[in-house]
């Protein structure tokens, strides 16, 4: 019991300590911030983000953020920097500097550098006194009082800081520029968003059977072809032309009314309004139709109104669409 209670008790106070540094960042949100933002969103560069031991860590995670919010990004590990990497930095980058000292020996050998190169400088940082606090042309200050590691060593609150820091600068860059759902689903189309805004009807029907029955055709031969092509369905077609459709729904019906199907011809059976969506339409604007009116399968159309083949909500939940 006794370890227990240390344990949650050291839990606690991480998350306490993280979340009081964390309160205190609010107030670092102001004008300086803003042009922080204003000068990423006007850049015809990238942004650089560089940092050393658990702040670089930080730093791959952030450019990982922006890049996927719409703002081109690339980590340079601070020390590999000065052996090589600063060919990365080019004439209209900006470079995010994360520090918690702010100053590292990579800092004070980087900055003059990058100065020369004349590009702009934001320093993150826990020391507005530090070397980079008073280099950069930009500061973000991230106070804090200690490190929740007990010993005040371990990066941890300071780490904490600059992530959410990292993300408040994502987000505002986000809303700034307009960034939409669309906008974000350029940047993940295999992700489930991505294929709500992007896949499309014919995309998912190119490999699909195509259930075709005629009007004059026998229940029992309709049944067949419903039970071998598998989308419990059947488009009724005469003469190249879409006349309804019979779901396995309508077999079940005429089976609890007749055990006897002889004689009974699609015609009989087809509901003659059939819901259809076209090849170029939205997969997820069939799902939302499926949804509207209750059913699993959709007709599919050609530009000129013909039978392209049925689409079922199972290919849209094998799609991630639902």
């Amino acid at each position: 019991m006794e370890n227990k209670n240390k344990i949650i008790e050291s839990a606690v106070r991480t998350i306490d300590i993280e979340t009081k540094a964390l309160s205190g960042l609010r107030s670092q949100i102001d004008d300086n911030f803003v042009a922080v933002v204003e000068l990423i969103a006007r850049s015809n560069g990238r942004l650089i983000i560089t940092g050393i031991g658990k702040s670089a860590n930080i730093a791959t995670k952030i450019v990982a953020t922006f890049n996927s919010t719409g703002t081109p990004a690339i980590f340079m590990h601070a020390s590999d920097a000065v052996h090589g990497d600063l060919g990365i930095i080019q004439k209209d980058d900006i470079v995010l500097m994360l520090s918690k000292s702010g100053n590292t020996p990579e800092i004070k050998v980087l900055i003059p550098l990058i100065k020369n190169f004349g590009n702009k400088i934001i320093g993150l940082t826990a020391n507005n006194t530090s070397y980079l606090a008073k280099n950069a042309d930009f500061l973000l200050y991230t106070p804090m009082e200690k490190e929740a590691c007990p010993n005040n060593l371990a990066p941890t609150t300071s780490t904490t800081l600059q992530l959410v820091m990292g993300d408040a600068l994502a987000v505002a860059l986000l809303d700034y520029k307009g960034f939409n759902d669309r906008d974000f689903a350029k940047y993940h189309p295999g992700g489930s968003l991505g294929k709500r805004l992007y896949l499309r009807v014919k995309d998912l029907i190119v490999n699909s059977e195509k259930p075709v029955s005629n009007p004059h055709d026998l229940m029992k031969d309709v049944i067949l072809e419903i039970t071998a092509k598998r989308l419990g369905a059947t488009a009724i077609i005469e003469n190249d032309e879409l006349k309804g459709i019979i779901t396995d729904g309508d077999v079940r019906r005429l089976l609890q009314q007749t055990g006897d199907v002889a004689g009974i011809t699609a015609r009989d059976v087809m509901s003659d309004k059939p819901k259809t969506i076209s090849l170029g339409a939205l997969a997820v604007d069939a799902l939302h139709k499926m949804q509207q009116h209750n059913i699993s399968q959709l007709i599919v159309t050609d530009e000129n109104g013909g039978y392209a083949g049925m689409i079922h909500l199972h290919d849209l939940l094998k799609e991630g669409i639902i």
